[in-house]
């Protein structure tokens, strides 16, 4: 085996080197910045078992050399020479080369552009030969089992995501016909759907509003209020905003308030807020209006334990746009998930041109709904959620889109079901 060290400016210099000297069959065993640059040892021939063993001889001899009081790093090799000389020309042993820690090949060689290519390449290949094998066992499932392709393509229309499309199309299948299939998959969705039947408005209490940035929560606010304040009077209801961020945010809630009557206190953290609440003890609802964040925002974790650590209850609701991404909402269930959600409230209904994306998220972490936000008119454009009427919604905007997916989008999203689907 020929083990030789290469100095080069960059990475692909000293590739090139190798190469040039050593040969296509070079293995690179280690590299690291060096002298600002690049330095690599390489080897042909290469045995594992080789350097292993080399490099237990060179740590046993460095031992021994220790112990005898030898200097450090003064050893010289088998040919009479300090390790620097030979060092300078290029070339060394087996036992210099591996002097340092054990290597991991697949850190070492992570950087060699020809294995970098050859790993694409195989992901390449990969993703073609998944591609050939969804296509054809979904031309499989759809000989052998139209109906269940049937129902999926029109789940598929409803926007609703791959995994609950499946589970959908599963459970519905035994039914007779497409149309009995299609109605019992819609029934199935919207007893997945849980709804908590209006208790802001009936229950009252201090209730917080949180969700990512952009998603009506102080629209919502306003909404809230004002329908609590036509059914129960002004002098009970309160507003608190914690939103010290967003230019203008204070304002646009005291906007409201002085609209609707009622007052506004801001709270800029944890004691301010628990002040406020314990001055609006006398007040049967009172909403707090959190500060928009991403769900990716460090700063959730403060707003996180600013709720829960208060005193006082408090009822926490998610606010979701219905025009937003699934796999968006999904990620910012999981992120507001930090505190206990009473429920969700679907808003921007009036902007999205499909409703299975939020039909989706709020059925799989049932999720319940509590309202839904179809326009900025305040109070008129906010309902209780109801189960049904939401999925008929869902239906319409199906409808109107006329949205059908051909045969190879439909492949990449379930082609892993049809190779179960075979009997």
């Amino acid at each position: 085996m020929n083990i030789k060290r290469f100095f080069a400016a960059d990475m692909r210099q000293a590739i090139r080197k190798v190469r040039d000297e050593l040969g296509p069959d070079a293995v690179i065993l280690s590299n690291r910045k060096a002298g600002g640059g690049i330095e690599i040892v390489a080897a042909v021939d290469y045995d594992e078992a080789e350097v292993r063993r080399a490099l237990a001889e060179r740590e046993a001899a460095q031992a021994g050399g220790r112990e005898a009081g030898s200097p450090r790093g003064q050893a010289e090799s088998p040919a009479g020479q300090p390790q620097e000389a030979r060092q300078a020309h290029g070339a060394t042993t087996s036992a210099e080369a591996t002097a340092r820690p054990a290597f991991r090949p697949e850190e070492l060689w992570a950087e060699d552009p020809a294995l970098a290519q050859v790993r694409r390449e195989i992901h390449e290949l990969r993703g073609l030969l998944e591609h050939q094998l969804a296509h054809l066992a979904w031309g499989e499932m759809s000989r052998r089992h139209p109906l269940q392709v049937g129902l999926l393509r029109r789940l598929s229309a409803l926007g609703l995501t791959p995994d609950v499309s499946r589970q959908l199309a599963t459970a519905a299948a035994g039914e007779q016909d497409l149309e009995q299939a299609w109605r019992r998959a819609l029934a199935l969705l919207t007893d997945s759907l849980s709804v908590t039947d209006d208790d802001i408005l009936d229950q009252g209490g201090v209730v917080a509003l949180v969700g990512p940035t952009g998603v009506g929560k102080t629209t919502t606010v306003a909404k809230l209020a004002a329908r609590f304040a036509l059914r129960h009077g002004q002098r009970n209801v309160a507003l608190v905003t914690t939103d010290g961020y967003r230019i203008g945010a204070h304002e646009q809630l005291f906007t409201y308030g002085r609209i609707l009557g009622v007052p506004v206190q801001v709270a800029a953290d944890h004691r301010e807020l628990d002040t406020a609440l314990k001055s609006l003890l006398d007040k049967r609802l009172v909403l707090i209006d959190t500060a928009g964040m991403s769900q990716r925002d460090v700063r959730l974790s403060e707003q996180f334990a600013t709720l829960r650590d208060l005193g006082i209850p408090v009822r926490t609701y998610l606010v979701l746009a219905a025009n937003t991404q699934a796999a968006v909402m999904e990620e910012a269930v999981k992120a507001f998930a930090g505190v206990p959600l009473a429920a969700c409230i679907l808003t921007k209904l009036d902007e999205t041109a499909s409703l299975g994306g939020a039909l989706s998220v709020v059925a799989r972490h049932r999720l319940p709904l509590a309202y839904l936000g179809d326009g900025q008119r305040v109070p008129e454009d906010i309902h209780p959620a109801r189960a049904q009427a939401l999925v008929n919604r869902a239906v319409s905007l199906m409808d109107k889109a006329e949205q059908d997916y051909d045969d190879d989008i439909l492949a990449e999203r379930f082609g892993g079901l049809a190779l179960h689907a075979r009997a």
